[in-house]
């Protein structure tokens, strides 16, 4: 396909997708400072901008399929840019011309699969509600308190099933009233929206705002921060109002009011990653880190690059999908700050980065690097001292 050129229809469509604040740019510059693309290689997210506002871009580029959306730049930005819009609306132009550079093609097999099973996985929608059966957990009713929404990753990758499983195992024991839709639940759509898919986006948001009102659901608890923010801050944009709250936050409730007792210790140097979508996009930092500090005999120490400045896990913006060749991995870093640091285990609190950080280990182990330290995700720490 040829390059979009023409001045006014590249510069008319990104303002129709709904990245018109690109025109506010007066190259500073520091988006690319903070930006963790170049801590790996070149990238210049204001060349990007750039070259919407003149029209001059090029959406068979692999460049604006990069961003995280990890929220780093529109952090720094002093003109209000808005970065991560720009980038989404040249993703849809690009997905409505069905321009798919090679790394990125894995995308369309995520909305395919979407499409057919309600997860970006390929995964059997029946099967959703499985991890769950060991555990006795009960399909959801309007006479519960609680939704307890895992997300695609908890409900089929092998490792994220521990957590779900971990997660579910103490809400019982703190005898909270909750359940589940299983095969009534889809991906919550976030990651796919910001890989430029919004029309996919806004039916799967449908059929999940249906199935939430047609079962009762007034309070949803999330695992993954992805579904946090899309829940919380994108689906009332359907002019629908759930109270979303994430386990972190759930977790130290419980503590506080009692509802979980520690009768063990866990006697390991802990750091603590915060993972792009819980802290920076949505303010989540304290609740974590008091859950952690709360268990007996932990030891919390903090990561360069922590809470506003958290290095990303290179996960977000539908990348999570992607492949990123060796040597260019946020994670690696991550890992290797964490192993510096003399943490025994990274502890965070999002499937992408917990999926990313065991890749990232597996590829350390082979270097006798990563066997060195464990990855968990908070619930697997507080299921442990139970």
């Amino acid at each position: 396909m040829e390059t979009l050129s023409e001045y006014k229809e590249i510069v008319e469509l990104i303002k129709a997708s709904g990245g018109d604040a690109f025109k506010r740019c007066f190259e500073c510059g520091l988006c690319d400072t903070v930006c963790p693309w170049n801590r790996v290689r070149q990238f210049s997210m204001r060349k990007i901008v750039r070259q919407a506002i003149f029209g001059l871009t090029e959406i068979e580029s692999e460049d604006i399929w990069r961003c995280t959306t990890c929220g780093r730049c529109p952090q720094q930005c002093p003109r209000d840019v808005k970065q991560i819009d720009s980038v989404v609306s040249l993703r849809r132009i690009a997905t409505e011309y069905g321009v798919f550079p090679e790394p990125v093609k894995p995308v369309k097999s995520a909305s395919a699969s979407l499409v057919a099973e309600g997860n970006p996985l390929s995964e059997d929608r029946s099967k959703r509600g499985e991890w769950a059966k060991e555990l006795s957990v009960d399909i959801f009713n309007e006479e519960m308190d609680i939704l307890y929404f895992p997300g695609c990753y908890l409900c089929y990758d092998p490792r994220m099933k521990k957590v779900s499983r971990a997660t579910a195992g103490i809400l019982k024991q703190a005898q909270v009233d909750f359940g589940i839709l299983a095969d009534k639940e889809n991906c919550c759509g976030e990651s796919i929206r910001k890989a430029g898919e919004e029309e996919l986006f806004r039916r799967l948001a449908r059929e999940n705002i249906k199935n939430f009102i047609d079962s009762g659901v007034k309070r949803i608890l999330v695992s993954s921060p992805h579904c946090y923010h899309t829940f919380k801050n994108e689906y009332p944009e359907f002019m629908v109002n759930f109270e979303v709250i994430h386990i972190t936050q759930f977790l130290l409730k419980l503590i506080q009011e009692g509802k979980i007792e520690f009768n063990k210790e866990f006697n390991k140097k802990v750091a603590y990653h915060d993972p792009c979508y819980l802290g920076r996009h949505n303010g989540i930092y304290d609740e974590p880190r008091e859950v952690l500090r709360s268990v007996p005999g932990l030891e919390l120490i903090e990561l360069p690059d922590y809470r506003e400045r958290s290095l990303c896990c290179g996960g977000g913006g539908g990348r999570i999908w992607m492949e990123t060749p060796k040597g260019e991995r946020f994670s690696d870093i991550r890992l290797k700050q964490a192993v510096e640091s003399g943490a025994e285990v990274l502890v965070t609190a999002c499937p992408y980065c917990i999926t990313n950080f065991e890749d990232s280990r597996v590829t350390m182990e082979d270097q006798t690097e990563g066997s060195a330290i464990e990855v968990k995700e908070i619930s697997e720490i507080i299921q442990e001292v139970l």
